[in-house]
This record gives C-alpha cells, sequence and structure tokens, in this order.
C-alpha cells in the first residue's frame, strides 16, 4: 500500500471518505457534488502521528454506517482522506535521484528519518519526485506510521470498504489550486494548522502544526515565517493566500493578512459547490478525477 502512487495508478473506487475529529465527510466519485457529513462524538478520534487516532471504534463505524449502509458479504472500494495531523508530509530537495527506486526509497528514507517522530521502519511511506527546476528536484514525501494506517483499515473493512487510497488532507486540497504564481495555501483542522507553499505547480514546503490556541496571534505566529521562508528562498513574495477551515475567523484573518502581506487573501473554492471546513481534502481529491 502507499499513500500518493496508488492515488495516480489504480482506478478510483466507488466511495471516498474525510475524517477529522469533527466527523466523517463523504461522496460517491459519480456523485462528486453530493457531499454528506456525519459529525462524531467528542474525542472519539483523536487525531496524533504517535498514537492509534480511533479511540471509539463503534461511533466511527456507526457514523460510516449511516452515511452508506453496509452491504452485506461485499466490499466495497474506497479513497480514505487522513487528517494532516496524523501524518508527516515534507519536501526533500535533491540535485538527483538515484534510478533505481529501491536506491530513491533508501535514500528518501535517510533524509526523513530525523524529522519523523515515530519510528520510520514500522511506518508507511510514499513520494512523489516533482518536475526538476533549477537543477534541483522537490520530493513530496508522505508518512504514517503502519499503526495508524491499520487501525483506519480496520474500521473501514468492518463497515464493509477496502480503503485501499490513501491520502492527507492537505495533499488532495492542493488538486483545488490553480497555483501559476507563488501560493500560500492554509489549512485549519481542530487545533492543527497545515501551511503549504506552491511555487507554480511545485509544491515547496509542507508543515502541519499542533497549536495550543488557534487566536489570530497564534496562527500569524506560524504564518509570519513561511512569509519570511518565501522571500528568502524563492526571492520573491506570496502572490496570494487560499484559506480553508477557518470559520468565523476567516473575516477577520482575510483582513488582517491582505493588510500585513499585501496579498489577497480568498477562501478555497471547488467546482463541486460549497465547502464544508472539514471536506476540502476530499473535494480535492475529487477533483483529482474529474481533472
Amino acid at each position: 500500500m502507499s499513500l500518493l502512487d496508488r492515488l495516480l495508478n489504480d482506478p478510483p473506487p466507488a466511495f471516498a471518505f474525510e475524517i477529522s475529529e469533527a466527523g466523517v465527510a463523504f461522496a460517491r466519485t459519480a456523485a462528486p457534488q453530493d457531499v454528506k457529513f456525519q459529525p462524531l462524538p467528542d474525542g472519539a478520534l483523536q487525531v496524533s502521528p504517535l498514537h492509534d487516532n480511533v479511540q471509539n471504534a463503534e461511533e466511527l463505524t456507526q457514523a460510516l454506517g449511516r452515511l452508506a449502509p453496509v452491504q452485506q458479504g461485499k466490499k466495497r472500494r474506497a479513497a480514505l482522506v487522513l487528517p494532516d495531523y496524523a501524518a508527516r508530509v515534507a519536501v526533500l530537495d535533491f540535485d538527483s535521484l538515484p534510478d533505481s527506486a529501491e536506491e530513491q526509497r533508501s535514500l528518501i528514507r535517510f533524509r526523513i528519518k530525523k524529522g519523523v517522530p515515530f519510528d520510520l521502519d514500522a511506518a508507511v511511506l510514499s513520494y512523489y519526485p516533482q518536475t526538476r527546476r533549477n537543477g534541483h528536484i522537490d520530493v513530496v514525501v508522505a508518512v504514517v506510521a503502519r499503526e495508524i494506517v491499520g487501525r483506519f483499515e480496520e474500521v473501514f473493512r468492518a463497515a464493509g470498504y477496502q480503503a485501499g487510497h490513501i491520502v492527507p488532507s492537505s495533499l488532495a486540497a492542493l488538486n483545488l489550486l490553480s497555483a501559476d504564481e507563488i501560493t500560500v495555501f492554509a489549512k485549519l483542522s481542530g487545533r492543527a494548522l497545515s501551511v503549504m507553499v506552491l511555487d507554480g505547480p511545485t509544491l515547496k514546503l509542507a508543515r502541519c502544526v499542533e497549536m495550543d490556541d488557534t487566536t489570530p496571534a497564534d496562527i500569524m505566529s506560524v504564518l509570519h515565517p513561511t512569509m519570511v521562508y518565501i522571500e528568502d528562498e524563492l526571492g520573491s513574495r506570496a502572490k496570494r493566500v487560499i484559506t480553508c477551515g477557518f470559520g468565523g475567523l476567516a473575516p477577520e484573518l482575510s483582513e488582517e493578512w491582505g493588510r500585513e502581506w499585501s496579498v489577497p487573501v480568498q477562501p478555497v473554492q471547488s467546482r463541486f459547490g460549497a465547502l464544508r471546513d472539514n471536506s476540502a481534502g476530499l473535494a480535492g481529491y475529487m477533483e483529482s478525477l474529474a481533472a
């Protein structure tokens, strides 16, 4: 099983789910505009890269059953969009990569090992080399503890699904961006703030930070170093900021960020209609199929 390449190589499943602490978003790939959401009780899911996220399997199984009732004796293929903070996503810069896939994987594992807060030997890792630019190759790497993936798969199997396509939410949501300039994508889910920087179509930076509080000042403290990085490393300024998941804070943040960085701030959009705060990854996965 892998996180990214199977999204590109396998035929799409009929069902797709996005998991968050708030609940489960669901759509059939044949009807991507018809998104349903089933809330979860507080504490049923506790997102972390370090331990089992499923604290109440019965509640999660019941939520899946309410969204799409179980068909006895029939396994249904499903895509699963994971919470960002359950995984680690990074962009690694290489001058070159070996030709052998096995050697590539060994080199990438060596480079990312120090930045992963769990045992890499007990994890699922996938990577994607982006187009070479300026003599360098930026490789997108996604890694998640096998225990976490296995637990989600177990719950989905109990609900009658085979979850073979798995991807972190923000990576999937990038499909909603038509990036032809330097773009910052900021996505809040619970207390986890994900920040991604695109230089045209190339992902240059990926961060996910769990915060003690989600006040505008706390969020700004994470975004400000990102803006400094863009000027220092990319030699330019961000041309726009795309937001997701900020709820009632969105108007205040948009005004503040626009004034602070002289940049347009816009909510993420989907061709499939209005987005819930916890369904951007699901919409992005659907966008990848449509594209």
